[in-house]
């Protein structure tokens, strides 16, 4: 594995009275794209939002490129250049496109160029540009919600679920802007059901259960193995 822009290291999180994340270890290389895969409930989401601030672990590191962000609040993450784009997509619906991807604009103005090429992989975002966001549908929800991630470049995208629920030809358009997003050397790690996806995409791997990484590897030799599929996860990839 090359050098991990994040690492945590026996992460707990407890939520009220639950224990959800036992010791969580996992490395994800800079400049590729890790899949955190396992079956609902396993502790994926609390994951990405333990990383993010939005949870506070109860015990355990989490190093961001070497530095020990665990339990620094969210806005403070976020400006150290961590983006995520909820399961929710979590946009404004009250304020337009623009508003939107405006407040996401974290380090100043919004750079045209940057956002000539959201526009070429949304076009529906130029389209509705000055529309107010709650008029989107769930597909145009969902790329607003990436797209606001991507209006400036970051150090590690951590991206929810990002195909649940949508169109196949809405899922080929998230799919093209996170190949692009990938090929201009992003580190991401990402939570997602998809395996066709999840294949396309990934170049590692770690699979969740009950709060713990049980196994981590190559996206290609998880793909590759069902009755690795089937023993981590009770499911098949082969034909997805």
């Amino acid at each position: 594995m090359s050098d991990p822009l994040l690492s945590l290291r026996a992460v707990k999180t407890d939520i009220a009275q639950y224990h959800i994340l036992h010791g969580v270890d996992l490395d994800v290389p800079r400049g590729q794209v890790t899949m955190l895969l396992g079956r609902n409930g396993a502790g994926k989401t609390t994951t990405l939002r333990t990383i993010i601030g939005l949870w506070q672990p109860h015990s355990g590191d989490i190093l961001l490129d070497g530095e020990n962000i665990a339990r620094q609040p969210p806005a403070t993450i976020a400006r150290k250049g961590v983006a995520l784009v909820p399961e929710d997509m979590g946009i404004f619906a009250n304020l337009t496109v623009e508003e939107n991807m405006t407040l996401a604009a974290v380090a100043g103005p919004i750079d045209q160029g940057r956002l000539d090429w959201i526009f070429s992989v949304f076009p529906p975002l130029r389209t509705f540009w000055k529309n107010p966001a709650g008029n989107l549908s769930g597909g145009q929800k969902q790329m607003l919600s990436t797209a606001r991630a991507m209006i400036e470049e970051r150090r590690l995208y951590l991206i929810d679920e990002p195909s649940k629920g949508l169109a196949p030809a809405i899922v080929s358009t998230l799919a093209r802007a996170l190949r692009d997003l990938k090929l201009a050397g992003a580190t991401i790690l990402m939570v997602e059901q998809n395996f066709k996806l999840a294949k396309a995409l990934g170049d590692h791997a770690a699979v969740m259960d009950d709060g713990r990484i049980i196994w981590s590897g190559a996206m290609a030799e998880l793909a590759s193995d069902a009755s690795l599929q089937e023993r981590l996860m009770g499911l098949s990839m082969e034909h997805a």
